[in-house]
C-alpha cells in the first residue's frame, strides 16, 4: 500500500497552497471527502491520495476565484477561475439552420475577442427532443440525451474545450435496461454516470435510475418505488413511480430524486395536457430519499404539484435540499432534523399560484444564502434569501423575456445565464418564442446584463441545458 506521505510528496508544489479554509477550500475538502468515501472500496492507492490531501489541508487551485455550476455533483473535478465557455445542449427546429439538435459552444472569456459570440456547433443529425445532461467526474466528458429517441451522446470537450467533438453514442439505452425512456440527467458519480428516466417503453410516467461507466458501458437499473412495490420504503404506500432529478449528499450517504411525468405527456403540446383532465393526473407528486451506496429507497416524501430540480445545500451541516413545484408554484424543503429523521415541508410561495408561472429551474448559491427561482410562463427570474431555509425570503424578481427555463450560476455567484426552451411542444408560440441565451451579472442587489445571443437569428434552434468549460482546468 502507498502511505499518505507518499502520495503527498508526489503532488507538485506549485498546486499545494495552504490557506484558511474559505468556502472554495470547503467544496474542494468535501469533494475530497466524497471522493476517499467511495474510494475506500477502490485501490488503497486512491484512499491513500485522498487521504493526504484531506490531512494536509490543502487546496488545489491556480486563481483564487472559483467558477462553476453551484447544482454540480460533489464528484466533479471543478474549474479555477472564471469558466472560459458555455456549452448550450439545443432542441433544433424545423426551419432554423439545419433543424437538429446540437451543442453550441459560446466563448465567456473576459476580453476575449469573440466573447459572448458563438465560437462552435456540432450536431448530432435529426431532432432527438434535446434535453438535459451532464459531465463526467473528471470532465473530460459532456453527455447529453434525447427525451424522444433516448440516444444518449458523449462528446469528448478535454482535446479541445473549445471545440467539443461527438466520440460515442449510446442508441440501445432502452433494451439495455430494460425498458427505461426519456433519458434525462446525466449526473457524475466516481467513474459512473447515474441517468435519470422520465418513462418507460408503455410511455407512462413509471421510470428508474440507469447507471453507466464513464466510458459509456451499462451497468445496472434502479427502478422507483411504487404503491404496489414500495421495496421496504417509510411511507412507500404513497409512491408514484415517477422520476425526474437525482442528486447526492455523500456525507450523509443519501440520494433524493424528484418526480414529472412519462413520455405520453412530455411529447404532447402543453395546451392539449393542460386541458386534458385525465393527463392532469399523470403527473408525479413524490420525491425519494435513497440509500445511495446500497441504491434502495429510504423514504418517500409527498409533494404534491411535480418537484422538479434537486439542489443540495453546501454547508458541512446544512443537511437540506431544496426543489420548486411546477403545478403549485412553491418552494420545498427536504430537511433532517436533529434526530436524523427526515422531512419535507412547503416553506414558500412562488409569484401568485393562481396564474400558473411553472416554476422549472432552481440555483443555490455557493453559500446557500440564495436560491434563484425561475418561471416558464411569465419569463421570471425570482431570487430569495434563503439564510433561513425554513422561511425564505424575497428580495430580489426580474422578467428575464417572454419565456424562461434554465438557470446557470457561476460558483463565485457573480455571473448568471438564462435559457428559454423548456420542450419543443411546450414552448410558446408566435412572438413569444424567444429562443436565448442571456448572460448576467449579479451584486447582490440586481441583474446587469453582460450579453446575449438570439438563437433563433443565429440559425441555432431552442437553447436548454447549460455546462461550463475551461481549457485551465486541464492545463497539469
Amino acid at each position: 500500500m502507498v502511505s499518505p506521505r507518499k502520495c503527498l510528496e508526489a503532488i507538485p508544489a506549485r498546486l499545494m497552497i495552504k490557506r484558511p479554509l474559505t468556502p472554495e477550500g470547503f467544496r474542494w475538502r468535501h469533494y475530497m471527502k466524497a471522493r476517499l468515501h467511495h474510494s475506500r472500496n477502490k485501490s488503497p492507492l486512491h484512499a491513500a491520495a485522498a487521504a493526504a490531501i484531506l490531512s494536509a489541508g490543502f487546496l488545489f487551485s491556480a486563481a483564487p476565484a472559483w467558477a462553476d455550476e453551484t447544482c454540480q455533483s460533489p464528484y466533479m473535478a471543478k474549474i479555477t477561475g472564471e469558466e472560459e465557455y458555455v456549452y448550450v445542449w439545443t432542441l433544433g427546429m424545423e426551419g432554423v439552420g439545419d433543424g437538429s439538435d446540437k451543442i453550441v459552444t459560446v466563448d465567456v472569456r473576459s476580453g476575449s475577442p469573440t466573447f459572448g459570440k458563438v465560437v462552435d456547433v456540432d450536431s448530432v443529425g435529426g431532432r432527438h427532443e434535446a434535453h438535459h445532461g451532464g459531465l463526467t467526474d473528471d470532465r473530460r466528458h459532456y453527455w447529453v440525451s434525447g427525451l424522444d429517441s433516448n440516444k444518449i451522446f458523449i462528446f469528448d470537450i478535454v482535446t479541445d474545450p473549445s471545440n467539443p467533438k461527438l466520440v460515442k453514442t449510446i442508441g440501445d439505452f432502452v433494451a439495455k435496461s430494460g425498458g427505461v425512456v426519456g433519458p434525462h440527467g446525466a449526473y457524475a458519480l466516481p467513474g459512473r454516470m447515474l441517468i435519470s428516466g422520465l418513462s418507460n417503453s408503455k410511455k407512462t410516467g413509471q421510470t428508474a435510475l440507469v447507471e453507466y461507466t464513464n466510458d459509456g458501458d451499462y451497468i445496472a437499473t434502479h427502478w422507483m418505488p411504487t404503491a404496489s412495490n414500495p421495496m421496504g420504503a417509510i411511507n412507500g404506500e404513497k409512491a408514484d413511480g415517477y422520476g425526474y432529478d437525482a442528486r447526492v449528499l455523500p456525507r450523509r450517504n443519501v440520494m433524493l430524486s424528484s418526480s414529472f411525468t412519462g413520455w405520453e405527456n412530455y411529447m404532447r403540446p402543453l395546451g392539449e395536457v393542460v386541458n386534458d383532465p385525465e393527463a392532469m393526473k399523470k403527473f408525479g407528486g413524490t420525491m425519494v430519499l435513497w440509500d445511495f451506496h446500497a441504491r434502495k429507497p429510504r423514504q418517500v416524501f409527498e409533494v404534491p404539484g411535480v418537484p422538479l430540480e434537486v439542489r443540495w445545500a453546501w454547508g458541512v451541516d446544512h443537511n437540506y435540499a431544496f426543489t420548486s413545484t411546477a403545478l403549485t408554484s412553491e418552494i420545498w424543503l427536504i430537511y433532517e432534523d436533529e434526530n436524523q429523521k427526515w422531512h419535507a415541508k412547503s416553506v414558500g410561495k412562488i409569484g401568485d399560484p393562481e396564474k400558473l408561472p411553472l416554476p422549472v429551474d432552481i440555483s443555490l448559491s455557493a453559500d446557500d444564502s440564495t436560491l434563484f427561482v425561475d418561471s416558464f410562463m411569465d419569463g421570471m427570474t425570482r431570487i430569495y434569501d434563503v439564510t433561513d431555509p425554513h422561511a425564505p425570503k424575497l428580495i430580489y424578481e426580474k422578467k428575464i423575456g417572454s419565456q424562461v427555463n434554465m438557470v446557470s450560476q457561476s460558483w463565485d455567484g457573480k455571473r448568471l445565464y438564462y435559457t428559454s426552451s423548456l420542450l419543443a411542444n411546450w414552448d410558446k408560440a408566435g412572438e413569444d418564442n424567444e429562443q436565448f441565451l442571456k448572460a448576467y451579472t449579479w451584486d447582490g442587489k440586481e441583474l446587469a446584463p453582460r450579453f446575449e445571443i438570439d438563437f433563433l437569428e443565429a440559425g441555432l434552434g431552442r437553447p436548454h441545458l447549460m455546462r461550463f468549460g475551461s481549457s485551465a482546468l486541464y492545463n497539469y
